[in-house]
């Protein structure tokens, strides 16, 4: 395959155009997708640059046709991906689950929008439940939060990986703001990192005679006829699941070890939140800042020794939108007796006075 990026270089892009040419610096083979903002320009800049390297493309009628022909895609061996925001999420929930069941390594990249429905085009962290646990499935799903254009490219690149050596869904979560403002990153060919891209292979149509014992034959199911086999496929995936979550776990702690606050963010949210913890310690503020990269699998056990270490008294929440990941996170350290206060601002942006001002009033 062509070489996309012959040397690292600095770029001063949109977040979309960055995950454009991620998944070509990934080799991804084809995007299928359908237009919704704000995740349009994944699909502009993949048209305007895919054909230059031989990839492809299809717009599909509706995003749950885009979601089921990536199911295909992979399964055929192609690395593929899709983009999508909001009700388009809301809407490919049916090929993700299937993608769960089937242990297919699909990469959507989801650029939130404010919700319910329609709400805005613009910006929220109101689908951190639908992409960590949508669908009528366990959450069997990894799920990258990105904060910054550069990591947008670094977890793109990542992602593609991640699915295909693990046959998990896997997701970059980003946001309308991360989707359209410009900032500067550095883009990169992998294999100059040290970063081996994952060969794909067909999961069908293998060589070899099943009958011969050539080869073990392929079980790529996602409907059962008794409530037994269900049970027995859903604990084996389920404990295939905890078991590599270890490996996949990221996440970044500052400043805990003697925090009375600590605050805990994802995604851009958390830019605001190193801004504010710099600020509070310079005013003789002891916080701390705690942020999940991976929201599926969650780094519980971080979050857990984080706590313990500080002997924090409080564990501030802000998120722009109204408890999801609140939620998340309470089941997750469920038991702690930490005390959690919330700063909740559905669908609008959270800056470091915001996060300033709630510590203030809760010390």
């Amino acid at each position: 395959m062509q070489q996309v990026i012959t040397e690292s270089k600095k770029a001063f892009m949109t977040g979309n155009e960055t995950a454009a040419w991620a998944a070509l610096a990934s080799g991804a083979d084809v995007m299928f997708g359908y237009p919704i903002t704000p995740q349009n320009e994944i699909m502009h800049y993949w048209t305007r640059l895919a054909p230059q390297y031989g990839r492809g493309f299809l717009q599909t009628e509706d995003e749950i046709s885009a979601g089921f022909t990536v199911c295909g895609a992979v399964q055929s061996g192609k690395k593929a991906f899709t983009a999508t925001a909001g009700p388009g999420n809301v809407l490919m929930q049916e090929p993700f689950g299937m993608a769960e069941a089937m242990r297919l390594p699909l990469l959507a990249i989801i650029q939130q929008r404010g919700g319910p429905s329609s709400g805005t085009v613009v910006y929220s962290q109101q689908e951190v439940t639908l992409t960590t646990f949508g669908g009528n499935g366990e959450g069997w799903r990894i799920v990258y939060s990105t904060a910054t254009h550069q990591e947008i490219f670094d977890y793109v690149i990542k992602g593609f990986n991640t699915a295909w050596k693990y046959r998990f869904p896997t997701f970059i979560l980003g946001d309308g703001y991360q989707a359209k403002m410009r900032e500067p990153l550095e883009m990169y060919d992998p294999e100059t990192r040290g970063i081996k891209m994952i060969d794909t292979y067909p999961l069908i149509g293998l060589d070899g005679s099943i009958t011969a014992a050539e080869r073990e034959p392929q079980h790529l199911c996602n409907i059962y006829s008794l409530e037994e086999e269900l049970y027995d496929v859903v604990m084996k995936i389920s404990a295939e699941y905890e078991s590599i979550s270890p490996e996949i776990v990221e996440y970044e702690e500052r400043q805990c070890e003697d925090a009375e606050i600590i605050i805990l963010t994802h995604g851009v949210v958390s830019r605001a939140a190193d801004d504010a913890v710099k600020a509070l310690r310079a005013q003789g503020i002891k916080a701390g800042y705690f942020r999940p990269i991976t929201l599926r699998p969650y780094p519980e056990k971080q979050l857990r020794a984080a706590i313990a270490r500080s002997g924090a008294k409080k564990l501030l929440i802000a998120e722009s939108a109204y408890g999801q990941f609140y939620r998340l996170t309470r089941q997750e350290i469920y038991g702690e007796t930490i005390k959690m206060e919330t700063l909740f601002m559905p669908g609008v942006g959270i800056i470091d006075y915001d996060i300033i001002s709630k510590v203030k009033s809760i010390l």
